[in-house]
């Protein structure tokens, strides 16, 4: 049995770099008396560790206190870094000792807190602050563990102890399951050793990669595959990082029970260099060395990066979608790495199942302790941001739903909502809440939520103490004014905000929300002006909604942005119910395109230009910008204003922008616009765009895995030419107004913020005449020209063409009078209408003459019939008998 676990981890004690103290494994239910209980701690540097400062608390599931608190001064762990607490009988010896049946079955917790943040004593009520690691446990019979769960591991259930996991004993196991993320496991019990962490026997898919070796360029490479008998044909291909292309493909010896090893030659698999293995079904002569990378699905695949250099994101999204490629180390040995499958994880394509290991070939993988602190738990401002925060967003937690004022006079439903934008569980250390008056524009009430942790979805809650759902942190009734007033949420290591810095503190501001009641608009004004400048307060408006309403995150996630908020239904620890934007806009297209990275011009500047009827609000349009180089949505940015009374709208960094860019971001180089409507329900960063959203698209990218995830465009895609503006800076301008994702509708020109594009014209035409035709008896279609073909012919073009400039025009008229061109135009002049040449006019001609007869036929046959009846006319008089002859008969 193995469930997965959130491990609460706040505050770190360092030996290394990386190293901490982790509640390790617990035994908690022992056959018989209970005379080997134990919770074994364990230090990641895996040597000796004080543990000065910390307290082991153990709380009572019925009543949720605590019923053994010990103070673990004076102790340290072992010389490999475990420390061990329990019962007499047990081998090794516990460095501290407990009577029998001392560890409760269940629903308990054991809790290991940081000494100095607060004093921990026996009967004291469940809390979280100072909290280091936590364990939640309970058995399928007991049950009733939800609020410990709640307060210790917030979002995440109870472990559950299955009693009937093992004939004898069993405990539960701390093991990693892939990088950096942990779990716990029912397993035999290890005191004072490593954990039983074997990686599973088989994974979801079967057979799998266990091993590999990396060559140096010395010497070869190799690749240990599971039992694949039953698997039927599998073929080990190993790709190359640089080209997408198969390097090696080799066939897998099915016909043997056990461990497969095999060889790779030294000239792949280096590992200096960025590359991949993958085991498919199927034969080696599907993949023949030099083929490109295809979609077919691998049943497991080891993507691995190169120190300097990565592979492509089209083969890592490819292989192991959802996951980073192993990072090689920058120093090689000279006998290469050597990679073992150590990670519990249950699924395949994973490189984070991996660790470097010594290599054990045809045996059970040899896996060290990991060295690794349990970073489930997100720690901002101590951390690199996660990946794939949705766009905008700036890493940090974010003020989501506001509601200060609540039907009655008990005003006890008032609450205010944090989230953070990766989605995850996170630690709250060092995050500061204010609550400020407008009166005085100082804060009335200082909250430090060091201690506390965000649910698994990301979500905060603090609030009146008989809000349903229950807060994390209760407040007293009344607590929230009603406005004038401001709430703001900080990152300060160093104590409250108001004492780092005098008036309004901005230093360490994450986001605030200044709101009023009616008739107090101008109340606000130096709260406005500090927290969010340009900004006016927010109307928590009782009128909008029957009973009670709340200031909810709607419009996006840019920090310190009042417009993002939307009077609302409350919805405390749960997704916003926001209301939906006014109808789309008619008319509004894309219109120009520029990357600041087109050109080395100076006046190459990135922005993007909207065209639609003047004054037309944008109001629930929003104009997302894709990136190539990076998955998802690099900007996704709610629109506000109206196009102005000269038919443009631009998003840019220029002084002539109407709306900025956020700070940092800009038009790629490779990418797409998109402009879509509806930001709640389809602009949001993974959501699928339909083609119900979809107001205008504009990809200028090859890259086959952008083109895929725009599917619903038309057509191909456009990039910029610099050769048609010479020297100057360069745009994707629009030049026919209403044909919506046609990439015929686009042309490169000169860029024209706020003014008419430079499109082809009539002032700048030329004539050409030219006769293409090879010199060949026969010519066909380019890899990226034109769906023409010809067999022994010519194709003659004549009349004028359309150029941007002079400078255009001048290219046209070269390419038209080159030699080439010249001589192929002498070689067929002068053209003779209706003339057919070749094999295949010749067909074309007899099967016409053929048609013709026949049509000339039919026309006799018509005329000949006319012609007869003309002559011999019905007799009238024996039709009208013969219909009362009828009639009668049916009588």
């Amino acid at each position: 049995m193995f469930v997965t676990l959130s491990i609460c981890f706040c505050l770190l004690v360092m030996v290394g770099a990386d190293s901490c103290l982790i509640i390790s494994e617990i035994n908690a239910d022992n056959p018989g008396l209970d005379t080997t209980e134990f919770v074994e701690l364990y230090h990641t540097s895996g040597q000796r560790a004080s543990l000065d400062g910390y307290t082991l608390v153990f709380y009572n599931g019925k009543g949720n206190v605590a019923y053994k608190v010990l103070d673990l001064k004076d102790h340290s762990t072992d010389d490999r870094g475990f420390f061990l607490v329990g019962s007499l009988d047990l081998m090794p010896k516990p460095a501290i000792l407990l009577p029998p049946n001392t560890v409760q079955n269940g629903p308990d917790a054991v809790v290991l807190y940081r000494t100095a943040a607060a004093r921990y004593l026996e009967k004291m009520n469940v809390t979280a602050v100072g909290l280091v690691d936590a364990v939640v446990y309970m058995t399928r019979r007991s049950g009733g563990a939800e609020f410990l769960a709640e307060v210790l591991t917030p979002g995440e259930p109870a472990f559950v102890e299955d009693e009937a996991a093992h004939e004898s004993d069993e405990s539960i196991e701390r093991c990693l399951l892939s990088d950096d993320q942990w779990g716990f496991r029912v397993s035999v019990p290890s005191p004072g050793q490593p954990n039983n962490c074997t990686p599973p026997a088989a994974p979801l898919t079967s057979p799998f990669i266990n091993e590999l070796k990396l060559g140096s360029g010395q010497v070869d490479g190799s690749v240990e595959l599971t039992d694949a008998s039953a698997a039927g044909p599998v073929v080990l291909v190993v790709w190359d990082g640089k080209t997408d292309k198969v390097s090696v493909s080799m066939d897998v010896d099915t016909s043997r029970n056990g461990l497969n090893f095999m060889t790779v030659n030294k000239k792949y698999m280096k590992g200096d260099e960025s590359g991949a293995v993958a085991i498919y079904s199927g034969r080696a002569a599907d993949f023949p060395v030099g083929s490109p990378l295809r979609q077919t699905q691998p049943l497991d695949a080891f993507v691995f990066a190169g120190p300097g250099n990565k592979p492509s994101s089209n083969l890592t999204e490819t292989l192991i979608p959802g996951r980073l490629p192993y990072q090689l180390s920058t120093s090689l040995r000279e006998g290469g790495f050597y990679l073992s499958r150590c990670g519990v994880a249950t699924w395949a394509r994973d490189p984070g199942t991996f660790w470097e290991a010594p290599q054990t070939p045809g045996l059970p993988n040899k896996c060290p302790w990991p060295k690794i602190c349990p970073h489930t738990i997100l720690i901002p401002g101590g951390t690199d941001s996660p990946p794939h925060l949705p766009p905008g967003s700036s890493g940090d937690f974010l003020i989501n739903e506001l509601n200060t004022d609540t039907p009655g006079a008990a005003e006890d439903g008032e609450y205010i909502e944090l989230w953070h934008p990766s989605g995850l569980r996170a630690s709250l250390q060092g995050v500061w809440i204010l609550l400020f008056s407008a009166h005085n524009n100082k804060p009335y009430r200082e909250i430090s939520l060091s201690g506390h942790f965000t649910t698994a979805k990301g979500y905060f809650l603090l609030g009146s103490d008989r809000l349903a759902p229950a807060p994390s942190l209760r407040l007293p009734p009344n607590t929230i004014q009603n406005g004038p007033d401001a709430v703001a949420l900080y990152r300060s290591l160093s104590g409250p905000p108001s004492a780092v810095q005098r008036g309004i503190p901005t230093r360490g501001l994450l986001d605030a929300v200044v709101y009023r009641q009616r008739g107090s608009d101008m109340e606000a004004q130096e709260l406005s002006k500090a927290l969010t400048p340009g900004q006016l307060p927010l109307l928590e408006d009782p009128d909008v909604l029957p009973g009670d309403e709340a200031l909810s995150r709607c419009g996006g996630l840019y920090p310190l942005d009042l417009s993002a908020f939307s009077v609302a239904p409350p919805t405390p620890l749960r997704e916003n119910i926001c209301p939906r934007p006014p109808p789309a806009p008619e008319g509004v297209v894309i219109s120009e395109v520029s990357s600041a990275r087109w050109s080395n011009h100076s006046q190459q500047a990135g922005f993007v230009e909207l065209q639609g009827p003047p004054l037309t609000d944008l109001r629930g349009l929003v104009l997302s910008v894709f990136d190539q180089d990076v998955g998802g949505t690099a900007i996704a940015l709610p629109l506000r204003g109206v196009i102005g009374q000269d038919g443009f709208y631009v998003v840019g960094h220029g002084h002539d922008a109407d709306q900025a860019f956020p700070e940092g971001t800009s038009v790629p180089a490779g990418g797409a616009a998109v402009l879509c409507y509806d930001l709640f329900s389809v602009c949001r960063a993974g959501t699928a765009l339909t083609n119900s959203s979809l107001r205008d698209v504009l990809v200028f990218s090859e890259n086959q895995r952008l083109l895929a995830s725009l599917s619903t465009t038309r057509g191909r895609q456009v990039l910029p030419s610099l050769r048609s503006v010479g020297n100057g800076p360069v745009s994707l301008s629009r030049c026919s107004c209403c044909q919506v994702r046609s990439p015929s509708s686009w042309t490169s020109s000169s860029p024209t913020p706020h003014s008419i594009n430079i499109c082809p014209s009539s002032a700048y035409s030329s004539q050409i005449d030219l006769c293409l035709g090879p010199p060949a008896s026969s010519w066909q279609e380019q890899p990226g020209g034109t769906n023409v073909s010809c067999v022994s012919g010519w194709l003659r073009v004549q009349g004028d063409i359309q150029a941007l400039s002079d400078h255009q025009r001048a290219l046209i008229i070269q390419t038209a009078s080159s030699d080439s061109s010249a001589a192929r135009v002498e070689a067929c002049s002068p053209p003779i209408t209706g003339r057919y040449t070749g094999a295949a006019s010749a067909l074309g001609l007899q099967i016409g003459l053929i048609v013709a007869v026949l049509l000339l036929l039919g026309l006799g046959a018509a005329l000949f019939t006319y012609l007869y009846r003309r002559r011999r006319p019905l007799d009238y008089y024996t039709m009208e008998l013969s219909e009362h002859a009828e009639g009668l008969s049916d009588l």
